[in-house]
């Protein structure tokens, strides 16, 4: 073998074995309920504009309730803390909802429960706001995109205390999938919309912090029909990240 080829098997090999920054790249199509575990919603085989995903609203109990519950449906078995999360969303108020309703549709991530009584979470999470990529109101465009970490770190919250700050415009239209990607290093995320090169928000302080891990979800908020469908979640080690 020449110096040469040897060079360039190394190269390879780098890749694929043990120790390389990032760990192969989980699929999950959702075209079934399988492997999900779900949290105040419904989900569903569904075919929309011509793709195959999972069709996810709430049920008729969240609802119903004053204060917006939670509405998960995270992936059984896969512990994030650091790497890319990658899917196409849709979103698009449900019929009826409330005149507030922008189709809120996204993921969330490092999401913990409290034992199997799913009855306490946290979570950070990346969502888009539909029906605001193209209002005719300016003020609304420039929420068209959020970052939550739930509980304490509310959309309201940090509208009030820190406005413009984990939110930001990006075009977008209701009812149309939507290619989004979620980064995470450490205390650092980044949202990508429309597989464009540059972030549409940053966050330099997620509130889960440098060390926080757990489940990726597929999220929604009130009001809302979402569908999903190819995720794919690319883990990085924890020493990459801190580098």
């Amino acid at each position: 073998m020449t110096r040469f080829a040897a060079a360039v098997l190394a190269v390879v090999l780098s890749g694929v074995l043990p120790g390389s920054t990032s760990a192969q790249a989980k699929r999950y199509p959702l075209q079934s309920v399988d492997n999900l575990r779900l949290h105040n919603v419904i989900a569903e085989p569904a075919t929309f504009k011509g793709k195959q995903g999972l069709r996810i609203t709430a049920t008729p109990e969240a609802a119903r309730q004053e204060v917006e519950p939670p509405m998960l449906a995270w992936i059984e078995g896969l512990d994030f803390s650091n790497g890319i999360i990658e899917a196409e969303v849709a979103g698009a108020p449900a019929s009826g909802a409330f005149a507030g309703a922008r189709g809120f549709v996204g993921i969330a991530f490092r999401l913990q429960m409290d034992n199997e009584t799913a009855s306490k979470e946290t979570y950070d999470a990346f969502y888009l706001r539909p029906t605001n990529g193209r209002a005719e109101d300016q003020e609304r465009r420039n929420h068209a995109t959020q970052y939550i970490s739930h509980p304490d770190w509310t959309w309201s919250r940090l509208r009030r205390e820190t406005p413009s700050r984990y939110e930001s415009y990006v075009d977008l239209v209701p009812d149309e999938w939507t290619k989004i990607r979620v980064e995470v290093r450490g205390d650092k995320a980044r949202l990508y919309v429309h597989d464009q090169q540059q972030p549409v928000l940053i966050v330099n302080d997620v509130k889960t912090g440098p060390n926080g891990k757990g489940a990726v979800a597929l999220w929604i908020g009130a009001g809302t029909v979402a569908h999903f469908r190819n995720l794919i979640v690319t883990p990085e080690s924890d020493s990459a990240s801190a580098k």
